[in-house]
């Protein structure tokens, strides 16, 4: 059995921020997924803003 894998707290801090920035900018969300085989947190924000958050909770634009 696999067990659930949770986002860390630092990506959890980033993650609610950029959430905040993103929706104050106008920017729908889309997806917020964590990626099982890295532990990176990724966001989609309206149709073409990709960021990842690594587990040490710094955040970048996805290329």
């Amino acid at each position: 059995m696999r067990y659930p894998h949770y986002p860390t707290a630092e990506q959890n801090l980033t993650c609610f921020i950029l959430s905040h920035n993103l929706t104050t900018m106008l920017l729908d969300i889309g997806i917020v997924r964590l990626d099982e085989r890295t532990g990176n947190v990724y966001i989609l924000a309206g149709k073409e803003n990709g960021i990842v958050i690594t587990p040490n909770g710094k955040w970048r634009y996805d290329e």
